[in-house]
């Protein structure tokens, strides 16, 4: 008959199959959009008012609260800061509760802000 040390596989034995997957690429974490804090000029606050504002409200230093002041002044609006939507509404509000400027009479409350999206 044969060789005895051939040994016959069953069919249950008889392949092995491996698969090649492929690699999973890395997916990037999903970046949360940014918007834009806008503040909007007036002619009832200073531009004292606008650098301590912006002092208090968002850390940033006087030269940073003085361009700010200057853009507004210039242009109507600038830009305060650019942040998650969260964090610009609730800068956004705080610019609203700041409250008046003390150095002009008129004045009877805070400047007017609002949020954009970043484009």
């Amino acid at each position: 008959m044969g060789d005895s040390n051939t040994s016959v596989a069953e069919p249950w034995e008889a392949a092995t199959v491996t698969t090649k997957t492929q690699p999973k690429k890395k997916q990037k974490p999903k970046r949360q959009p940014r918007y834009h804090v806008m503040l909007w000029n007036d002619d009832d606050h200073t531009y004292e008012y606008v650098i301590l504002m912006m002092h208090e409200l968002f850390g940033h230093p006087v030269e940073k609260g003085f361009e700010i002041a200057k853009t507004v002044d210039a242009d109507g609006r600038a830009i305060c800061l650019t942040t998650t939507k969260e964090h610009a509404e609730l800068k956004r509000d705080q610019i609203h509760a700041y409250g008046k400027d003390d150095l002009i009479a008129r004045c009877r409350g805070s400047m007017s802000s609002t949020i954009e999206p970043e484009c």
